[in-house]
């Protein structure tokens, strides 16, 4: 076995068709779009670059076969709560069912790290967001939903092997859309539907600049300064909701607003994972346009909740409630979708799980972000508790 850094574009090619290769054979795999991956390592893309650096390898055995790759990252805003030492990630790993062959990978890009003076490394992460390629999947080994990992069993033991302890599980949830909600649902929504200084609305893409200051609103106040968040601009929540538009269903995004400001935020998307299983990772102008006819043709039953999220004066007071169910109301009228799958939330924040728990969902499947300390005589420490 031998490993080659990858630092050409045949090799970033080859990078890719390892997944494909390992996958081959497993129908519950849905092939990225190849573009979504070499983003995250496109320094013009990605603003992770501003501040971070990212390396990759690839694994071939002795006859020139691909058996697995990582990559491996160090970036300056990366970090959790009660963290006291430098941690880098490692993401992006595929192998063989090997130890010896997985060893070779994080060991390489362990080393690479500690030459960058960190003293962990968490793993499998993304070099940018938390909302896509973050986590190793334990439970739940079904089709994943656009921009989430997968991997098949045995690289939790692969992983554990090694030495990788669970700093925090990442828990996702089912929910049928036909669910009927729990009675304190519709008592909390009358208790705001009477109050005329409240009110819920879906967003409308002919206000788009309108509800992207209000997204950016419930943000900063809601989520900027938790995990390294930073505060988010207008101009950037603006791009963020152009990006989305293209896909955007005006029926799942929702806000709540007292006296005409915003205080709460609910965003989902449809699941694209349901339109690019046809496509093979190809997004040139066929895919483009058959992208678009799946779309016309509403083959996307299942759509996914992408940000949670309340202001502080306002949490605990019932005002999601009031929120879930208008949209319930709208969504559950359409009949256009079936299913919905909340993005992962982690174990650490129990207050975000009751919620998911008091809906009616169940738990779909579980991700785990790893920690491998480098001094192994250091205790290791989960993630705390918000």
């Amino acid at each position: 076995m031998y490993l080659k850094e990858v630092n050409t574009p045949d090799l970033a090619q080859e990078f890719l068709q390892v997944a494909v290769e390992l996958y081959k054979n497993d129908s519950n795999w849905i092939r990225p779009l190849d573009k979504d991956i070499n983003e995250v390592f496109d320094a013009k893309k990605n603003k992770a670059f501003r501040t971070g650096e990212v390396i990759r390898w690839i694994l071939k055995d002795e006859d020139g076969k691909l058996i697995g790759r990582i990559a491996a990252f160090v970036q300056k805003k990366y970090k959790n709560k009660g963290d006291d030492i430098p941690v880098g990630g490692i993401g992006f790993f595929e192998c063989i069912n090997n130890q010896k062959a997985a060893d070779m990978l994080l060991d390489v890009a362990k080393h690479w790290l500690l030459q960058r003076e960190m003293e962990a490394m968490d793993g499998p992460v993304n070099f940018g967001e938390r909302d896509r390629w973050w986590g190793l999947v334990t439970e739940g080994f079904k089709e994943p939903i656009y921009l989430m990992n997968y991997n098949p069993p045995y690289y939790k033991e692969l992983f554990e092997t090694y030495g990788f302890n669970v700093f925090y599980n990442q828990i996702c949830w089912y929910l049928s859309i036909d669910t009927q909600l729990q009675p304190k649902f519709y008592e909390q929504h009358k208790i705001y539907a009477d109050q005329p200084a409240f009110s819920a609305r879906h967003i409308k893409k002919s206000q788009l600049e309108k509800f992207a200051n209000d997204f950016c609103t419930v943000y900063n106040n809601a989520w900027a300064g938790h995990e390294g968040n930073k505060e988010m601009s207008k101009e950037m929540a603006l791009k963020i909701f152009k990006a989305m538009k293209p896909v955007m269903d005006e029926s799942l995004i929702w806000f709540v607003y007292y006296k005409e400001e915003p205080i709460a935020m609910w965003i989902n998307l449809p699941d694209l994972n349901q339109i690019v299983k046809y496509l093979n990772g190809q997004f040139d102008l066929f895919s483009k346009l058959k992208f678009l006819w799946l779309r016309y043709r509403k083959v996307c039953k299942k759509f996914t909740g992408i940000v949670f999220g309340v202001v502080p004066e306002f949490q605990g007071k019932g005002v999601d409630y009031f929120m879930i169910v208008e949209a319930a109301n709208l969504i559950q009228g359409e009949r256009q979708y079936e299913e919905l799958e909340l993005q992962w939330q982690g174990d650490f924040n129990p207050k975000m799980l009751n919620i998911s728990r008091n809906l009616g969902a169940t738990k779909s499947r579980n991700l785990a972000t790893y920690r491998y300390l480098f001094d192994r005589t250091k205790e290791f420490k989960r993630h705390p508790i918000l």
